[in-house]
């Protein structure tokens, strides 16, 4: 998958530095991924959530930070629309927010 919004999840890690090797690790493993469905996804990462309009949102290191993004699966693109902590996500309509 190509990963669209790279510098967010690093500035992200700067003020949340104990995030920083979910995130490297995440965005690692996303290159990787060949993600053609929602399925995909989900037999990857178990505790994934599927919304409507091609978002996901990851729950990571215990589900102490939340992020959501869209996936553009027949291009395998992925666009980061947030990056929290949990309670930030609580504040969040993750069917539509636009943080980047």
């Amino acid at each position: 998958m190509h990963l669209v919004s790279i510098p967010p999840l690093l500035s992200f890690t700067v003020k949340h530095p104990d995030a920083k090797q979910v995130v490297l690790s995440w965005c690692d493993e996303t290159k990787k991924a060949r993600w053609k469905q929602p399925a995909d996804i989900k037999a990857q990462y178990a505790s994934a959530s599927i919304l409507k309009n091609r978002r996901v949102v990851f729950n990571l290191k215990g589900n102490e930070y939340r992020w959501i993004v869209a996936v553009a699966y027949h291009v395998g693109f992925v666009y980061v629309k947030f990056i929290g902590t949990h309670a930030e996500y609580d504040a969040v309509d993750a069917n539509s927010v636009e943080q980047f």
